[in-house]
């Protein structure tokens, strides 16, 4: 078991993480509605998981969901991937997630 200090420093730097993406995407998408013509390059990404908890894909999941603009749409019955709705999708879409939220859940939920 990890030391308490350890684990809620985890736990602080997820949710450090979480609000600074959600201002991010809040301002990505507020820019999209003011800038009706601003080109969106909407998608649906592939997401390949190191997670494989019910409780951390659950996280992962649900923090992709709870930031604009992008949604959980559906998990691999064998849970290696995670399919994603992105409003401004991109070639780092995928690597955004992996090395943003999912490293960050794999500390907090090992």
């Amino acid at each position: 078991m990890r030391p308490f200090a350890a684990a809620a420093g985890a736990w602080i730097r997820l949710a450090a993480l979480f609000f600074r993406e959600l201002i991010l995407s809040v301002k990505d998408v507020a820019a999209t509605v003011l800038q009706p013509r601003r080109p969106i390059r909407s998608a649906i990404v592939a997401v390949p998981l190191d997670l494989r908890s019910d409780e951390g894909i659950t996280l992962l999941a649900n923090m992709i969901t709870l930031t604009p603009g992008t949604t959980s749409l559906h998990v691999s019955q064998d849970r290696s991937t995670l399919y994603v709705h992105v409003m401004n999708a991109s070639d780092e879409s995928i690597r955004q997630i992996k090395s943003g939220f999912e490293s960050s859940v794999k500390e907090v939920l090992p």
